[in-house]
């Protein structure tokens, strides 16, 4: 018994000799933190390090980014919490129903997530601080609490803009403004590699940093999700309870376990006379956030800003008087990840048992969601963004249905088939599948930090109901496998077109040297029909030996079904040599980047083609677009933006003779600025419908905020009216749900094809829109096309691509790229 008491002290001495000789980060990489920024490598190294030194410490590598950097997650807690982690991890899922019940934890899992923009980057300067102080003072907090670190979510980012910073900055550093070292370059360190901003991405998950995050994340489900984050340099720190709108989803205790991490945080702030604020700015409404996401999946969620973004460097001269050095703030994101860590692990028992009530799902409205298959593509797509959260699906019962209709906004009943999609939400993320899903979000306020409406039926297209009661459904097992086998003595091979699918499939076989047409009018032949816009690979136009292998090859590789004919004669439509049956040619496109251009915008077009339409583009910068000989492309990109500097009187000229000579110009939201009202384009801004007389603004300071929401729009839906037979519209049906971002409104086409368009009932159908912002939308264009000699202009009034997360307008941009003046006119 001696011996083991011996051993035992031993032990324990020998732990707590190790913890206090563990090098410090400034002992470990040379410099007092905050008095330079850290490589990502370095941070990586330090983590190691520690890890390497201490057994209560284990990192876990769950990805790499687009730039081959790892993301790491790293378990701090004690050494007997280390040694049973698996244990924790089980029962505390066993708390959800996602795992089998396996007894009450009593462990506070405290995630802390740093670095989610990468020009922000004092936070992951704190994750390095905040482990060694975890390690060594505050290692009491540890007992009954498991700290997972991520120090860095946007490794890319980081780097980019540490780079920049030092390879531009003063020694000593510039602390004013106007110094170059506070004025970051396009496009910024902010966004990751293809400039999406991770902290949008949580709920659609469609950057490879996200996906890989929620793998690790929904493993483990933390009572807590810390997101730290920079605002701008004259706002000190913002820190929980958050500002309205709340989510009416979110608990009674998350709300008020906030204030309590908000008070806790205020303790030491106060103690230290720094500066702070809570309650404003940072609502908890829109579900793809580091903060929202988090606490839809049970946890508290919150979002930690401090003063600084890419423009603080190591130093900067606030507006107020003041100099905020990067010091100052890694000092204070290091004290609200301790307080945090600090006050969980004085609420561990209450923390989990409340965590555990959460997922009681019996309070829903909706039991079900029904989504009509008539699409298969769609469909597993929309599986496939399901099964990234882990979120039960199965497939209903033949019958009908009845609840809410997305379509018309009214009760009523639905045909279902078993092939159709049924997602319940009496299952452990339920609530998370009502914010997902449900037709309209509730808002405590119209006063939001983001989009108001993201419902999964309107951005994935669906036709779907919401049922009070729970549908009949089935697991299901989804068999469908396409096997295509050569057909040498065919006349053509046919597929269709109605998915992004499709459009991949197209990009590919363009890609690689087949030649591929397109049927303008629908047609029926050998017994089948066909819609407009189906694919047909005629063997006049390919006589390459290879033919048939290749086209099969690449039609398996991407399950697409082939149907052979044998004949160009149709029993209903035009035969295959018609004029309406047109060439699509192998496009050339160039993409507008730079200043002046939305680099989320540009971000999101640049990732469309290469993940998810695999075709090659050509990015040209605004800085030498004057010089550029535009006739060596078909297509010309231009992404939402700012273009007085670009599109002047001689760039408007260039860009309209492109278009004259076979062209196509593809413009998206605020890029549609340049050309509107402008000499020889026919786009014209609409007038206000809001036609009161001019009169004083007697509108009290204190309420013009909220006065001026009436004149907006944060991201709403409505329902449009498409031309179907317009082949920007192949694929699509007279109907088409758009996100609206902004009120800027413009009439429809004079001269032109209105492809898509605002009838005058329009209204918002899901999400907040400004009472007099409202009444500027009907009789307004969506998508429009204007002929210019042998090209044309195609305007993008709404955003089709926006987050890559609005699945259901891929296709119309996918269409403007290949399916207008896809001749030889310019070859």
């Amino acid at each position: 018994m001696k011996f083991r008491i011996l051993l035992l002290v031993s032990i324990l001495f020998t732990t707590t000799i190790i913890a206090q000789s563990i090098q410090s980060p400034e002992e470990f990489l040379g410099y007092k933190l905050g008095e330079r920024f850290t490589r990502h490598h370095k941070v990586v190294e330090y983590f190691t390090y520690v890890s390497n030194q201490l057994g209560n410490v284990e990192m876990e590598k769950y990805g790499e980014t687009n730039e081959h950097r790892p993301l790491y997650i790293t378990y701090v807690s004690s050494q007997k919490n280390i040694d049973n982690l698996e244990q924790i991890r089980l029962k505390n899922l066993g708390q959800t129903g996602l795992k089998p019940s396996n007894g009450n934890n009593d462990i506070a899992i405290v995630w802390l997530s740093y670095n989610v923009h990468g020009n922000e980057a004092s936070s992951t300067e704190a994750s390095m601080n905040t482990l060694y102080k975890l390690v060594t003072e505050k290692k009491s907090y540890l007992e009954n609490t498991l700290v997972i670190i991520d120090p860095c979510i946007n490794p890319d980012g980081r780097d980019r803009y540490v780079n920049w910073f030092n390879q531009v900055s003063s020694s000593p550093y510039n602390s004013d403004q106007n110094a170059k070292e506070h004025r970051e370059p396009w496009p910024s360190g902010r966004p990751n590699h293809y400039l999406f901003d991770l902290n949008r991405d949580w709920a659609w998950a469609t950057q490879v940093e996200s996906a890989q995050r929620l793998s690790v994340y929904n493993k483990w489900m933390p009572h807590i999700h810390v997101d730290f984050h920079e605002q701008f340099i004259n706002n000190p720190y913002y820190f929980a309870p958050a500002a309205e709108p709340f989510h009416e989803i979110i608990s009674d205790w998350q709300r008020d376990f906030q204030t309590q991490i908000g008070k806790n945080h205020a303790k030491y702030f106060d103690q230290n006379g720094w500066l702070y604020f809570t309650k404003e700015s940072f609502d908890l409404l829109y579900p793809s956030y580091g903060d929202t996401y988090p606490t839809y999946m049970g946890a508290i969620g919150m979002t930690y800003e401090q003063a600084g973004h890419g423009m603080a460097g190591l130093g900067i001269d606030t507006d107020h008087g003041y100099e905020l050095t990067l010091i100052d703030r890694v000092a204070h994101h290091t004290t609200t990840g301790l307080s945090t860590v600090e006050i969980s692990s004085k609420n561990a028992t209450k923390l989990n048992s409340e965590f555990k009530k959460f997922f009681d799902n019996r309070g829903l409205l909706y039991k079900s969601y029904v989504l009509k298959n008539e699409n298969k593509d769609k469909t597993q797509r929309l599986i496939d963004l399901l099964d990234k959260h882990e979120i039960d699906y199965e497939y209903a019962k033949k019958g009908q249905v009845r609840g809410y209709n997305y379509q018309t906004q009214k009760e009523s009943r639905m045909n279902v088939s078993n092939n159709d999609l049924v997602v319940h939400t009496d299952q452990p993320k339920g609530k998370m599948v009502k914010v997902l899903f449900e037709p309209n979000a509730k808002l405590s306020d119209s006063l939001t930090y983001d989009i108001t409406a993201w419902s999964i039926p309107y951005a994935h297209g669906f036709k779907a109901i919401a049922s009070k009661t729970k549908v009949n459904s089935s697991k299901g097992v989804n068999t469908n496998v396409i096997v295509n086998v050569p057909n040498k003595s065919s006349y053509a091979y046919l597929a269709k077109w109605n998915s992004l699918e499709d459009a991949t499939f197209l990009a590919q076989i363009l890609d690689h040297g087949i030649r591929v047409r397109f049927a303008e009018k629908d047609f029926s032949t050998e017994g089948n029909n066909y819609k407009k816009g189906t694919l047909m690979i005629l063997r006049h136009d390919n006589r390459q030996a290879d033919f048939d292998s290749k086209l099969i090859a690449l039609a398996n590789k991407y399950g697409r079904k082939l149907t052979a004919v044998s004949t160009g004669f149709v029993s209903k439509g035009v035969d295959f040599g018609s004029s309406s049956v047109n060439p699509i040619n192998r496009q050339k496109i160039a993409l507008l980047s730079g200043q002046g251009t939305s680099s989320l915008s540009f971000g999101e077009i640049w990732h469309f083609f290469e993940t998810q339409l695999k075709y090659p583009i050509t990015i040209i910068d605004t800085d030498y677009f004057g010089g550029v000989d535009l006739d060596n492309y078909d297509v010309l990109i231009i992404p939402n933006g700012f273009y007085g500097r670009v599109l002047n009187k001689s760039g408007l000229e260039k860009v309209k003779e492109f278009a004259q000579n076979g062209g196509t110009v593809i413009a998206i939201g605020n890029a549609l600025r340049s050309f509107a009202d402008k000499k020889g384009f026919a786009l014209k801004s609409k007038k206000s419908a809001n036609k009161e007389a001019p009169k004083a603004n007697l509108t009290p300071y204190a309420d013009q905020e909220r006065a001026g929401a009436d004149n907006l729009i944060t991201g709403a839906v409505f329902k449009s009216k498409v031309d179907a037979t317009h082949p920007l519209a192949f694929g699509y049906g007279n109907e088409y749900f758009s996100l609206k971002l902004g009120s800027r409104t413009y009439d429809y086409l004079q001269n032109g094809g209105n492809v898509a368009y605002f009838t005058k009932d329009a209204t918002n159908v899901s999400g907040f829109a400004g009472s007099k912002a409202v009444k500027n939308i009907p009789e307004s264009l969506l998508i429009g096309e204007e002929r210019k000699g042998g090209g044309s202009i195609i305007y993008f009034v709404d955003n089709v691509l926006f987050r890559s997360f609005w699945d259901n307008g891929k296709l119309f941009f996918v269409n403007a790229l290949f399916f207008r003046n896809s001749s030889d006119i310019k070859r």
